[in-house]
């Protein structure tokens, strides 16, 4: 039986993008859960994978989150059973939380294409090992996170010492959306409507996602290799 990878979506437009595409390439079921839409995700039961997208909300307050403390708990069990878990920038500060860190208020918004620095420590990490040092992703956050006890810590930026951890041996979080493609800019900032190109990331989408294209690709093979290959629920 193909492993199956629960997603879940706090916002309409912050779906997983190249996460559900390196997934479903692995042959691993993504079943993608609204949360903003539907109440608590549901059990873990019957998946091998967790991931927890992004959304506007505080990982610290459960006002106007009334999935949190669900989340919190899912994110809890699934690195205490050794669940491939990805939380990406929300995702990543409910992970912190939920394993001993601290989300918090940042200094200030960090948004549109910037520079991420691989820590040494990311040289031997599963999903990060090879992939050049300096990269350009798309930051859009103003809240950040301390990570939790023992976590590793995998990625800086100058506005924000924490943009990517791993806690224990198959969670990663990171504070950045490595998940960027061309379909997510046009829905991020759908023209017909007005949206403000925000930190220039649609001016900046084509020459940044095609050098980002290759370290994308190898991240989030190697995390969905890890859930098709990895012991089910």
């Amino acid at each position: 039986m193909a492993a199956r990878a629960l997603v879940v979506q706090h916002l309409e437009v912050e779906g997983p993008y190249a996460i559900a595409g390196a997934l479903a390439a692995a042959g691993v079921e993504v079943v993608v859960y609204r949360a903003d839409l539907d109440g608590a995700p549901p059990a873990l039961d019957g998946f091998g994978a967790l991931v927890v997208m992004g959304g506007p909300m505080a990982a610290y307050s459960d006002d106007g989150f009334p999935t949190r403390r669900a989340e919190l708990d899912l994110l809890a069990e699934a690195v205490r059973e050794g669940i491939p878990t990805l939380g990406v920038c929300l995702g990543a500060q409910l992970l912190a939380h939920a394993t001993g860190g601290r989300a918090r208020p940042g200094t200030g918004l960090e948004i549109g294409w910037g520079p991420i620095i691989l820590t040494e420590e990311a040289g031997s990490d599963p999903l990060l090992a090879g992939c050049p040092r300096d990269q350009v992703v798309v930051h859009w956050h103003g809240d950040t996170y301390d990570p939790p006890p023992g976590a590793v810590r995998l990625a800086s930026s100058p506005r924000y010492p924490e943009q990517a951890f791993r806690a224990g041996e198959r969670a990663w979080g990171l504070q950045f959306h490595i998940e960027m493609t061309p379909e997510a800019v046009e829905r991020w900032f759908p023209g017909d409507v007005g949206e403000p190109d925000s930190g220039g990331v649609v001016a900046g989408a084509p020459g940044a996602l095609a050098a980002l294209a290759p370290v994308r690709a190898a991240v989030l093979g190697r995390f969905a290799e890890l859930v098709a290959t990895g012991p089910g629920r």
